[in-house]
């Protein structure tokens, strides 16, 4: 089984450490299957922009953290990936509460993946869609990541 899947069904179970980028901003995963991942996050006054409402970069990686682990999850031994690519609508604001990114990869290619991400705010009420395109990594270019 992939070594990242097993290691977010673990952070899921047995409450095992995730990402320090994840800790920072309170970004906790809640379901993973190959490809597809779901991650939630409390949106607070701390994660906001100057207008008051949820800074962009914030959601942004609350998707981008989404849509790399359900990539991650689909690769083999010895690979490994990079975002090439990020893109985010901002659909409408969110102030404050719980929203959560459903991440689903797309297309997977020999060397690059497609991935998209809605991100939903407590009344299920669509705050953001996401894509990114993925290229594998093998070899030497994998090593060390």
């Amino acid at each position: 089984m992939n070594e990242l899947l097993i290691r977010y069904r673990k952070t899921i179970t047995d409450g095992i450490q995730a990402s320090p980028a994840e800790q920072l901003l309170g970004i906790k995963p809640v379901a993973i299957d190959p490809g597809q991942v779901l991650f939630e996050m409390e949106a607070t006054k701390s994660h906001s922009n100057p207008q008051g409402t949820l800074n962009g970069g914030i959601t942004s990686t609350l998707a981008d953290i989404a849509m790399g682990v359900a990539f991650g999850t689909t690769l083999q031994p010895g690979e490994s990936f990079t975002t090439i690519e990020l893109k985010i609508n901002f659909l409408k604001p969110v102030w404050s509460g719980k929203i959560r990114a459903e991440a689903k990869v797309m297309k997977k290619g020999k060397t690059v993946g497609f991935i998209d991400c809605r991100v939903f705010d407590e009344n299920q009420s669509l705050v953001a869609f996401a894509t990114s395109t993925c290229m594998i990594l093998r070899g030497d270019k994998a090593k060390g990541r």
